[in-house]
């Protein structure tokens, strides 16, 4: 009896160990290759119209301007706090989905559309917790260059950029990382119930076009990679341009760089944003978010789905569609 316990308690430490080198790999991966544009997202959405100009004209622009006047280096401003917290994050955001859907499961190989939105919606809560303050950090480095020049750059305006941690923790406390959290809520539980629920469709949709060689159709375990990188683009995408204007609010009161505007709560920052700036800002940085969002989900869920955790583990890969 005890030796049983034993093996399901070991079983369960695999499977929890699988899950967290999976969220590591695919979610490091995906921020590397995408988190110049996100940089560029952050600051189209925090910019401010002066004497009736911008300072950014679109992601490109973005792009250039900040490569041009502060250097290479300045396009991963903010990503350190990510690096750190993205595993987690990203465990939490597969691996919760995953297991809601095994628990919701009938039969174990599917899961009907309104428990797909149970199980979503339950990853995108559990996440925010680990993404609200990684959001908090990573805002402050991304977005202290464009304060900086928005300022002249004179010495006065210098913020610091490499320790974010410490600064939240002088401004604001241990509650200021949190600022915001009640936005990151609206803006990624509506994300994940559109985005897994979208994603599993499209990647169910392998079942129909690929067979094996010998004309019978292929199973759950033997999707394409191309196919999976491909639904987990489209569906990302897609969802990251839906919840776009909960992500401008979001950025809005969890800025806290000197000059920025402050808000009382989220009603005040739509009505404020509305009035001062019309119903077009809260679309501001939809191009850049769908383009680095896109390719981050993506990565993080193809690679996820190679279950590289199972197989360094020794333990079977499931895959529920």
């Amino acid at each position: 009896m005890d030796n049983k316990q034993q093996v399901v308690k070991v079983s369960s430490i695999k499977k929890l160990g699988s899950s967290v080198i999976n969220g590591g790999i695919a979610g490091a991966t995906g921020l590397l290759c995408t988190f110049p544009i996100d940089l560029s997202k952050t600051r189209l959405q925090n910019q401010q119209v002066v004497n009736g100009k911008r300072m950014y004209n679109g992601l490109f622009h973005c792009l250039r301007t900040v490569f041009k006047n502060e250097g290479f280096a300045s396009l991963y401003r903010g990503a350190l706090p990510n690096l750190l917290l993205i595993v987690p994050e990203k465990t939490i955001k597969l691996s919760v989905n995953d297991y809601m859907r095994g628990v919701l499961s009938t039969d174990g190989k599917s899961v009907t559309p309104k428990c797909q939105l149970i199980a979503a919606a339950t990853a995108g809560f559990f996440q925010v917790f680990i993404t609200a303050p990684m959001e908090m950090m990573k805002i402050y480095g991304q977005d202290a260059g464009r304060i900086h020049a928005m300022n002249g750059g004179t010495a006065s305006t210098v913020v610091s950029t490499r320790f974010p941690f410490q600064v939240v923790l002088q401004q604001n406390g241990i509650r200021g990382f949190y600022k915001g959290f009640a936005a990151t809520l609206l803006r990624d539980i509506p994300f994940s119930m559109i985005y897994f629920p979208f994603f599993a469709f499209l990647n169910k949709l392998a079942l129909i076009l690929y067979t094996k060689e010998d004309g019978t159709p292929i199973d759950q375990k033997s999707v394409p990679f191309f196919h999976t990188l491909a639904c987990g683009v489209v569906a990302g995408g897609t969802a990251a341009a839906l919840v776009n204007p909960a992500d401008v609010v979001k950025t809005r009161l969890q800025s806290i760089h000197q000059g920025t505007r402050t808000y009382n709560g989220i009603l005040d920052c739509i009505r404020r944003i509305y009035k001062e700036e019309g119903l077009k800002s809260f679309t501001r940085g939809a191009q850049a978010r769908a383009i680095a969002i896109a390719p981050l989900f993506g990565i993080a869920q193809s690679i996820y789905c190679l279950g590289l955790g199972e197989r360094m583990l020794g333990i079977p890969h499931s895959n529920i569609l």
